[in-house]
């Protein structure tokens, strides 16, 4: 283990972070930091000021019991100095004084201050997530750095005659949040050993899913050459047949989670799908979804040689996606097929382009003291923006909860005249309009007679019909402040805010949602909130994994924050409870 006087340590990239903010000295350091090995002790030998002790004290505690955590090493993110903390989970550091050219240890904020900060770890803890946030401290403040207990998945793969299965692959799936909406990304994936076992550590607190990827059976004893050919179909924990009806693994903080899995043998047959309409220049990926459930586990693969999707799959009913990519590659294709006991050839392919949306924009804005134009440059040429193009941001994003969300965007600008606005390369499905406007807001958005605003795009193969979207500038303002926080100081550049509040607009309101953070004495002020109903909520740290859009994931918020309603021009004035992090 490291030694208090041995600051050359090997850090890991994770790492748990809280600013301090120390009064700036005016005697340099560059000379003493340049070896990048003087300890704490040295600190405390050399550089402590006359009339000041410039030390930091602190504990480093478990964020779930509060408990102090021994022998955890606390360093600087340099690397040039650490310590140990005692059994108590006591540290203490002296620090630098600033270098005057703004070198060394601290860096300088230009208010009289000088800003560095401390990082913990230790093996079996995590970053605690809900601490991460600036806080500005004077020297001789005790301070404390929470680390948060890891938490484990493992267990064992058997066959159907209970052996253990060797070197199966297994991957884990983690609940995560883009923008607003949960979907399911791949965490992690490892082999199982001798014994079948295999193990996922270093997890967050977390919603998890469990599977093994196909694996076919490759023992001689058991494989007839040109016979009949044997594989393990994917299980998914703790022994559905696709993955959304697998189980979730709701993991705790410190928990283990045993989760045991067990492979049936089936017999596998050779499929072949001819594909049409290829793109030479690209690759293609290909995806198989049992039941039309889409979710990984099977797969299939495309002989270019051939201008075939091939490889085997077991008895079932299956819906194969083909999208191609690379240079100028924008189309795609799909076919339903059954696999009953017998090799399948067809039904073929045909790969379609994707869909090009036109998008008409009315803007009913009346005031005049906004930016008329800007610009967009592709590194050759720089394009004039006006209108719509300067002042509403519009995506596509596709409803799929697994998996890297396929999108559409606005095509860029072709020429010096081109005001055109296309939403292209959509796919055949079914989306979600995001629409982020820089001036005023969006009062409709509507295709078909479909609202867009609360209803998703449906995109049909060949379909030429256009989206209608309204523009107004009489946006609500909102002001505010945080109840039951004590002011900071604000004489410097790198203040702490007090606070964030989120702005979720109701399922049934148009509106746009806001993420604002306090002043560091807890006031908040925002002048372009869309007209609409909302449910305004404040908490002390930034949420960066709010499921704002998924209305069943919040309802444990239904009791907290604020059910505002903004009328075109409002000014509201709220107090709001900042909710606590463990809710």
């Amino acid at each position: 283990m490291p030694s208090a006087d041995d600051p050359a340590l090997p850090l890991e990239p994770r790492s748990s972070c809280l600013y301090l903010g120390i009064r700036s000295f005016a005697v340099a350091l560059a000379l003493f930091l340049a070896s990048g090995y003087l300890c704490s002790k040295a600190f405390g030998q050399l550089l402590q000021p006359e009339n000041q002790a410039n030390t930091v004290h602190g504990t480093v505690v478990n964020a779930m019991t509060r408990e102090p955590i021994g022998r955890a090493l606390v360093y600087s993110p340099d690397n040039r100095y650490a310590t140990l903390t005692d059994g108590e989970g006591h540290f203490e550091f002296t620090l630098p004084k600033p270098a005057a050219d703004g070198g060394g240890f601290a860096f300088s904020t230009g208010s009289g201050r000088s800003l560095t900060w401390l990082m913990a770890r230790k093996p079996g803890f995590l970053d605690d997530p809900n601490e991460r946030r600036q806080v500005e401290v004077l020297p001789g403040t005790e301070l404390t750095l929470s680390l948060m207990p890891e938490g484990l998945i493992k267990g064992r793969v058997t066959l159907s005659a209970a052996d253990p299965a060797n070197r199966v692959n297994v991957q884990l799936f983690s609940r995560e949040v883009q923008d607003g909406s949960p979907r399911w990304m791949q965490k992690n994936a490892a082999r199982t050993n001798s014994n079948g076992e295999f193990r996922f550590a270093e997890l967050q607190p977390g919603t998890y899913k469990l599977l093994t990827s196909e694996w076919m059976d490759n023992d001689p004893a058991a494989t007839v050459p040109g016979g009949q050919l044997y594989g393990f179909p994917p299980v998914y924990y703790p022994g559905a047949t696709d993955f959304a009806a697998a189980s979730t693994i709701q993991l705790k903080a410190g928990q283990i989670f045993q989760a045991d899995l067990s492979l049936v043998r089936q017999p596998y047959y050779p499929v072949k799908i001819p594909v049409t309409n290829t793109e030479q220049s690209g690759g293609m990926n290909i995806t198989v979804s049992l039941q039309g459930q889409r979710g990984p586990g099977y797969s299939l693969g495309y002989n270019r040689m051939k201008e075939v999707i091939e490889g085997q799959l077991p008895n079932g009913k299956y819906l194969v996606e083909a999208a191609t990519y690379g240079p100028n590659s924008s189309v795609t294709g799909s076919v339903n097929i059954a696999v009953a006991g017998a090799p399948v050839e067809g039904p073929g392919m045909v790969l379609t382009r994707n869909n090009s949306i036109n998008v008409n924009v009315k803007e009913e804005f009346t005031a005049t003291d906004w930016p008329s134009s800007g610009s967009w440059s592709d590194g050759k040429h720089t394009y004039p923006l006006h209108g719509p193009r300067l002042d509403l941001h519009i995506s596509a994003v596709s409803m799929d909860d697994f998996g890297a969300p396929r999108t559409g965007s606005i095509r860029q600008p072709t020429g010096p005249n081109d005001d055109s606005l296309v939403l292209e390369s959509l796919a055949p499905g079914r989306y979600w309009l995001r629409l982020h406007a820089s001036r005023g807001y969006v009062t409709s958005a509507t295709m078909g007679g479909v609202d867009l605003l609360r209803e998703p795009l449906v995109v049909v193969p060949g379909a030429s019909t256009a989206i209608d979207i309204t523009m107004r500038d009489d946006n609500a303002e909102l002001e505010g402040t945080l109840l039951g926080v004590s002011a900071t100081p604000v004489d410097s550049t790198r203040s702490t805010p007090q606070g964030h509040v989120y702005c979720i607009p109701s399922p049934d309101s148009p509106g746009q949602f806001l993420e604002l953070s306090t002043s560091p004495d807890g006031k908040f002020d925002y002048r372009m909130v869309a007209p609409g109903n909302y449910h305004v909520l404040a908490f002390k740290n930034q949420q960066r994994d709010l499921p704002y859009r998924d209305a069943e994931a919040m309802k444990i918020y239904e009791t907290k924050g604020q059910i505002v309603h903004f009328a075109p021009g409002q000014k509201v004035s709220l107090q709001l409870e900042i909710i606590p992090s463990v809710e």
